[in-house]
């Protein structure tokens, strides 16, 4: 049997336990500043190691010493410490195939910029990584920060990801995406960590930390979560009790491959072209365009639905037939993946939510035919920047090591 491998132990670790701790409280409030015994209550520690950790922590740049205000005491005044928030920057991208949006943030994970580049239909991956270089470039003059300050970056992007070896694998709506190696090429030109996910995977990131589950987390609440992006594609990211979840090949999630209506005795056909799953081409943006069309909806040109649920909110009775059929189908599918995690929550983003509780209350009302526990459906907070945000907050991860490292 392989002898386990020791555990890091001594003053150095606990040194470094100690300017984390100190650190994730001041970051906890970046506006204000705040003293020795304040931070001692917080984390527990005693006031000689706190005050060891924050002149560590000012060494690095990262906090910075103020005088207590108020009236004048005798002796020496306290000091109160505040994190320098502003000592460096990350970068969270959403990388898709019509848009890139680019986010800049401060150590604090405050976004100081949000810059969109649109994609043109067809561009290729070079073609997209240039865009994503422009992007990024544009958005840090923006936010006055040279691409030099930033510690960290984190992109997310349709298809299946390899995040050990920061490639992507299938990529079917951005041609010659898959294998292009952005995250060295990234690396390569900006000196810094640079990560990149699932798109889904970061969207659910994004709401459990800013969005529609950032309270339910706050209070201490259950920290299970399914984010589901309905679109013309559909893919989950999954939290469970705190931990994303991606599976052994990192393909967890496809819901948009679930196959509701074919013969089970039947033999799989090849896959469409344009590589959709079978529930994408049921439920998917083009597929309830299409149900509009045939029941003589109101529907706009393409994949506009807009109008299908705008006419279905003001009553229209073929509209509500349509939008019926719609939730009673995605609900099925949704159903077969909550049945299995039980997570409690369900967020749902993407163009499809925009119809809001048009479409949502007949979804939950369709769930509750084919759950067995209730369920929490709601739509995003965040919308188009649930990717973006994200990514940031996983670009905020990658550089705290960089800032608690000793």
């Amino acid at each position: 049997m392989p002898a386990r491998k020791a555990a890091a132990t001594g003053p150095h670790v606990l040194r470094q336990m100690n300017v984390a701790a100190v650190l994730a409280v001041l970051r906890d409030d970046a506006s204000t500043a705040a003293g020795v015994s304040a931070v001692a209550a917080a984390t527990g520690l005693s006031r000689p190691a706190v005050t060891r950790a924050l002149a560590e922590l000012k060494d690095r740049g990262l906090v910075e010493f103020t005088a207590a205000g108020g009236a004048r005491q005798p002796g020496r005044p306290a000091q109160y410490a505040r994190f320098r928030a502003e000592a460096g920057h990350v970068a969270g991208i959403d990388i898709g195939p019509h848009k890139v949006l680019v986010m800049i943030a401060d150590l604090a994970g405050r976004v100081v910029t949000a810059r969109d580049s649109a994609v043109d239909s067809g561009a290729t991956g070079p073609q997209v990584f240039d865009i994503v270089r422009g992007a990024l470039t544009a958005a840090a003059a923006e936010a006055g920060v040279p691409l030099s300050g930033l510690w960290a970056v984190s992109a997310g992007t349709p298809g299946v990801v390899d995040r050990d070896r920061g490639e992507v694998l299938l990529a079917p709506s951005i041609p010659g995406w898959a294998g292009l190696p952005a995250v060295s090429m990234l690396r390569e030109w900006l000196h810094c960590p640079v990560s990149i996910e699932n798109d889904v995977n970061f969207a659910v990131l994004g709401e459990r930390w800013r969005g529609a589950a950032a309270d339910a987390v706050a209070e201490g609440g259950s920290d299970s979560l399914v984010f589901v992006q309905w679109g013309r594609r559909i893919g989950t990211g999954i939290f469970i009790n705190g931990s994303p979840y991606r599976g052994s090949s990192a393909a967890a999630g496809e819901l948009g491959f679930i196959d509701l209506v074919r013969d089970p005795d039947a033999p799989a056909g090849p896959r469409p072209a344009d590589g959709t799953g079978p529930f994408e081409r049921l439920v998917g943006a083009a597929a309830i365009h299409r149900l509009a069309l045939e029941a003589g909806a109101p529907t706009g040109d393409e994949d506009d639905i807009a109008p299908l649920f705008e006419a279905a909110a003001a009553g229209d009775p073929v509209a509500v037939a349509v939008v019926d059929r719609v939730a009673t189908r995605f609900a099925r599918g949704l159903a077969a993946l909550l049945l299995v995690l039980d997570p409690g929550r369900v967020v749902i983003g993407g163009g499809v939510s925009r119809a809001g509780e048009v479409l949502l209350e007949p979804v939950r009302r369709q769930l509750r035919l084919h759950t067995l526990v209730p369920v929490t459906v709601q739509a995003s907070v965040l919308g188009e920047q649930a990717v973006a945000y994200g990514a940031v907050r996983h670009a905020l991860d990658a550089a705290e090591e960089r800032m608690t490292a000793g």
